[in-house]
């Protein structure tokens, strides 16, 4: 009986040589020059996060008194300047809507984007000029508190007693032309996949209706973001530099995270800005949360199996 050709042929593939992307990062001994140097740019690249930070604070205290809409501009110049001490490349593909200048009148926009790192505030502040929602130990960690106080986060406690007073100040802000981020898994992830999203966060979107009162404030649209880390060094990021260098979730410390991320030369966050989304055309908070999680989640896979050429999403089959 002769051997089944198919069962030949898959062996053959079998033991061909796999490739592992973790052989493009080779751990250098604790001891050699080159740990010596990583370890000398890490440093390096802390205490410049932290002179940043003071010389920010302070002209951001200034231009808070002082008129003109340079307090707005002022956290993307910061989130540019981190980004630029981390050496982050970021590509960003597609568009906002009009309404991103506070004051104008027109429709503000609530940002909604997948959250894997602390960095995606920075990544996202260097390119949108918004408020960003954060749960309010953020404001007491070390050295990202500070940081995120200047960038412009405005901390919520999520706690019962206090959301709708938070909701009432989140609804002046719009009232008054600003836009505001926030990440709807209400945590942060791995890398590897997107979260479900929280519905009660998209109440901004769609407040809660009373019977013949209509909203008083203007209904925000929707933008779905993507973010993907998919460069280190200028060589794709795999699923496991995505989480050891990158992902910063659960019970991780803070200060260890910095520390190893500032080691690497070079990194590059990908940011897919998708086409907004009106919440007039969704019954609820929950097909809206499910309708930005589906487009979020599939711009993040896309990213992630290097499926953008020249900025533009590939076809696949």
């Amino acid at each position: 009986m002769s051997p089944d050709p198919f069962i030949s042929r898959r062996r053959q593939r079998s033991r061909r040589p796999q490739f592992d992307p973790e052989a493009l990062f080779p751990a250098p001994s604790r001891w050699s020059p080159t740990a010596f140097y990583r370890g000398l740019r890490s440093a390096g690249r802390i205490l410049a996060l932290f002179a940043w930070g003071t010389f920010s604070g302070w002209a951001q205290a200034l231009f808070q008194i002082l008129p003109g809409w340079m307090h707005i501009r002022m956290p993307v110049i910061f989130w540019k300047g981190v980004c630029r001490i981390l050496n982050i490349e970021v590509r960003v593909l597609g568009t906002t809507p009009a309404a991103t200048t506070p004051g104008l009148k027109q429709r503000p926009v609530l940002f909604a984007a997948n959250h894997s790192t602390w960095l995606d505030i920075a990544t996202l502040g260097s390119i949108l000029p918004t408020l960003f929602i954060g749960k309010q130990e953020i404001s007491t960690w070390p050295l990202i508190g500070s940081l995120t106080k200047v960038g412009g986060t405005i901390f919520i406690s999520r706690n019962r007693q206090t959301a709708e007073k938070e909701v009432q100040f989140l609804i002046k802000r719009l009232q008054k032309g600003y836009n505001i981020a926030f990440f709807p898994e209400g945590t942060s992830s791995d890398g590897t996949g997107v979260l479900p999203f929280r519905a009660s966060l998209f109440t901004l979107a769609k407040p809660r209706a009373r019977k013949g009162v209509m909203p008083d404030h203007p209904i925000p649209l929707v933008q779905p973001i993507s973010v993907a880390y998919d460069r280190l060094e200028g060589l794709p990021t795999g699923r496991n530099r995505r989480i050891s260098v990158f992902s910063w979730f659960g019970d991780m410390e803070l200060v260890p995270h910095i520390w190893n991320l500032g080691k690497w030369r070079s990194m590059r966050a990908t940011i897919v800005l998708h086409p907004p989304i009106d919440p007039k055309d969704y019954p609820s908070r929950k097909s809206l949360a499910e309708a930005t999680h589906a487009i979020i989640r599939k711009g993040n896979e896309d990213i992630n199996q290097q499926r953008y050429e020249h900025g533009v999403l590939a076809e696949t089959r």
